[in-house]
């Protein structure tokens, strides 16, 4: 018999590797989730990169589908959307004291503020001649930026001075729930008590509030009560669940990433041959290994041995452990062509070698990855580094 590697594939010119996003999927999300959380407005959250999918063609299908903001975690985001011809409504809520607060204001950037960013804000606006738009953010008890209750007082009443002033303009207040993907924990109800007083305060001392959000992908699709004046949805645009219970099909959201490669190397091996640094996988048969050309480098966890890649129609967990820049899949013991019997027609060599998609062919989905890593899909989809190009179903014209 021949050695596997011997065999050549059709040569073809597809990308080696490439993150395939659906454009189409991101547009159904955001019109399924608009119609859910209406009149409150819908802010889509592009922050990271839109988590790893690509911000402004993200940005774009999503003001398209009837988003009615964006929103980013830093304001260098902010700008690039600006700079991109974005000018719609934008919250950056993210800062340090090295925060380009004057770009931000000058661009017409809202900006969310915890409480020591107030005076940086109105210097930069007093500088500019132009009053600033901010969100006051209250700390309801998820424990990280956010003013702490106990300061919301002192934070608002100073707000108001400024907005007294002409320095700024209180246009929202808001805050972020801790575990509204877990419906049943009661803390929720807490954090949105917290919320309801932190607003009355506002409103009390002066704030003529335009919009008061707290509701993230998961309080979207699970509590009615926390919709406010705005939603703020990031993983629910990519179409994936925030729930351990619930698949994005059963949510009625379409997945838009497509993780994919060609298998880079098919190889026959005997019984007792070891697999990848450590050797802690070892063949207890001759079999043929399949080598994947992805790794850590491009964004796959390192842990996650036992991630699926799908070839040629079945799906093969990862084998040994995953390196910088590949992994190994074992295709099972040889059949009559060298490969498992029925499971691999041909040879794989050059074959479309997917790691996660939409699932509509029975494929593997993220939250496999995300599992196989003890992680979330959330990290799983943000940290496919730019190593790996991405590659645009567009939107049908017209939409």
């Amino acid at each position: 018999m021949n050695s596997t590697q011997d065999r050549q594939p059709a040569r073809d010119f597809a990308p080696e590797r490439q993150a395939i996003i659906d454009l189409p999927a991101i547009f159904h999300n955001v019109r399924c989730l608009r119609s859910m959380v209406a009149p409150a407005k819908f802010m889509a959250v592009v922050k990271a990169d839109a988590y790893g999918h690509g911000m402004l063609p993200v940005a774009r299908t999503a003001l398209a589908a009837g988003a009615d903001w964006l929103g980013t975690a830093h304001v260098s985001e902010a700008l690039q959307l600006r700079g991109a011809g974005l000018d719609g409504p934008v919250l950056a809520w993210l800062h340090t004291p090295s925060t380009d607060f004057g770009a931000a204001i000058a661009q017409g950037i809202d900006l969310g503020c915890s409480g020591w960013e107030l005076e940086h804000i109105v210097a930069a606006a007093r500088e500019l001649e132009r009053p600033a738009r901010i969100h006051l953010k209250i700390d309801t008890g998820l424990g990280r930026n956010g003013s702490s209750m106990a300061d919301w007082d002192d934070l608002v009443s100073r707000a108001i001075a400024f907005q007294d002033d002409g320095l700024l303009r209180v246009v929202g207040v808001f805050s972020h729930l801790a575990v509204a993907d877990e419906p049943h924990r009661p803390e929720t109800d807490q954090q949105l008590e917290c919320f309801r007083q932190a607003v009355a305060i506002a409103e009390d001392a002066g704030a003529d509030l335009q919009l008061r959000h707290i509701a993230n992908t998961p309080a979207t699709l699970s509590r009615p009560d926390s919709h406010f004046d705005m939603v703020r949805v990031g993983l629910g645009i990519y179409g994936l669940s925030p729930f351990d219970d619930q698949t994005s099909a059963a949510l009625g959201l379409r997945p838009a990433m497509t993780l994919q490669t060609r298998v880079a190397l098919c190889k026959d091996v005997p019984a007792g041959q070891g697999v990848s640094y450590g050797l802690h996988y070892v063949a207890d048969a001759p079999t043929t290994l399949g080598l994947i050309p992805l790794g850590y480098a491009d964004g796959v966890p390192r842990v996650a041995t036992g991630g699926p890649v799908r070839v040629n129609g079945t799906t093969y967990p990862v084998v040994g452990r995953i390196a910088m820049d590949q992994m190994v899949i074992d295709f099972g013991p040889r059949g009559r062509d060298g490969f498992a019997d029925a499971e691999v027609p041909g040879s794989a060599l050059g074959a479309a070698a997917v790691l996660f998609g939409n699932g509509d062919d029975g494929g593997p989905l993220v939250e496999q990855w995300a599992e196989a890593a003890g992680t979330i899909n959330y990290e799983v989809v943000t940290r496919i580094s730019q190593r790996v190009p991405r590659t645009y179903i567009d939107l049908p014209e017209g939409a």
